[in-house]
């Protein structure tokens, strides 16, 4: 099946690799474990509200925490915490567990850990629980207009 992620994707013409696995439990750790890639190569994707600003996407790698009051910091906002669920997933489209930052229903600025550079390839969510794109970390932070940062626990 195609999602809007991998749509997004074909028009820009960035390379990507489809993996399919059972969405059991939503994480990155499960999805991790389910597709053999290393947690540190295994995008969570966030959608955060930075206040006043308004909501980011921030792609962290799965194995750290991500510090809302360094992210608050580094923006220049006053405040930054996760969305719940139902907001993120009326901005993006996407359900919890299939939150891509390719293809959302409305477009967030997007910032990514700046360690996921460290990798060849990373995983990220294809816009579908159970579906991951593998792909190139400097690929994501173009198809993105991505911004790195620093703002691990």
């Amino acid at each position: 099946m195609s999602t809007r992620a991998i749509q997004f994707l074909g028009k820009q013409g960035v390379p990507y690799g489809v993996v399919k696995y059972e969405h059991i439990e939503k994480g990155a750790e499960f999805a991790s474990q389910a597709i053999g890639l290393p947690l540190e190569q295994t995008i969570k994707t966030l959608v955060v509200d930075v206040s006043p600003e308004g909501p980011v996407f921030l792609l962290m790698p799965g194995h750290v925490q991500a510090d809302m009051k360094a992210l608050a910091k580094a923006l220049k906002a006053k405040r930054a915490a996760l969305a719940d669920t139902k907001t993120a997933e009326r901005l993006t489209g996407y359900l919890v567990g299939g939150i891509s930052p390719f293809g959302s229903k409305k477009r967030l600025p997007v910032y990514m850990e700046a360690s996921l550079l460290d990798h060849r390839e990373v995983a990220i969510n294809g816009g579908q629980r159970g579906t991951l794109l593998i792909m190139s970390p400097r690929d994501i932070l173009k198809a993105a207009s991505a911004r790195t940062i620093t703002v691990s626990q």
